[in-house]
């Protein structure tokens, strides 16, 4: 992993952090995507615009993944690549919400190797190296240790509780919260915020590849929903779920089917 990609995306996910505010809470442009795939405003494509041209001049030999980029399978032919999601959570940022991020990674050989997932209205910047630890605005970052999942605090949706994906059809008595963004889903555990997150529904790689290292870094563990390595940069650019954790990462996984 070249040392020059974290700074890279730090300097990067800062200026997207600089064009989303200018257009954060100012009623945006809207439209839907095809496909019910969500909606996407002015700010997330202006932001994409800058982050292809920054990043991709910066590292041209890195391959490209972007939710806003109509995807070239070129990338699939490359040793490294940029996964990334210009506004994660733009339903969020729709509505005036604090919660949604920037998530940046580089990925190498199928492994992240360098994450950042900035929140500009949050003022949170948290960035991990493969090896080298996560970090939250430069502090370090530990996931829990609570290994008892009925007392464990879990960030998800509804139609992961439904019984048929649980033992027995019986959800376990865990706390629930929900963030708009997987991105920082993902870094609240790392924080240590929460025990765990869990997505059962295929996700798509640039949600989760910042945030999965970052996780890891703080001595989590990140997987699909069937407990397998997450794999990146695939020619359909989704895993199976993710299962983010601290200690309790094991029991979680164990309760489901």
């Amino acid at each position: 992993m070249p040392a020059t990609d974290l700074p890279l995306l730090l300097d990067a996910a800062a200026a997207a952090g600089d064009i989303a505010l200018r257009y954060f809470k100012s009623d945006p442009q809207v439209w839907d995507k095809a496909g019910d795939q969500g909606p996407v405003t002015e700010a997330d494509l202006a932001v994409n615009d800058m982050l292809t041209a920054r990043l991709r001049s910066a590292q041209p030999d890195y391959g490209w993944l972007s939710e806003e980029t109509p995807d070239d399978t070129a990338r699939l032919t490359t040793h490294r690549q940029f996964v990334i999601d210009p506004i994660d959570g733009t339903r969020a940022f729709i509505n005036h919400s604090l919660d949604w991020a920037h998530a940046l990674a580089v990925v190498e050989d199928g492994r992240v190797t360098a994450g950042v997932v900035t929140l500009p209205a949050r003022g949170l910047t948290f960035a991990a190296t493969l090896g080298g630890g996560a970090t939250l605005n430069g502090k370090p970052l530990h996931v829990t240790q609570v290994t008892d999942l009925a007392a464990a605090n879990v960030l998800t949706t509804k139609p992961n509780l439904a019984p048929h994906f649980w033992l027995g059809g019986a959800v376990p008595p865990f706390s629930k919260g929900f963030r708009s963004s997987l991105a920082y889903r993902l870094c609240l555990v790392a924080q240590g915020k929460f025990d765990a997150m869990l997505t059962l529904r295929p996700s798509w790689e640039w949600d989760i590849a910042a945030g999965s290292l970052i996780v890891s870094e703080a001595q989590g563990t990140a997987t699909d929903r069937w407990g397998a390595p997450l794999v990146f940069n695939n020619p359909y650019p989704q895993v199976d779920g993710v299962l983010a954790a601290g200690a309790v990462h094991g029991a979680l996984r164990a309760a489901l089917v």
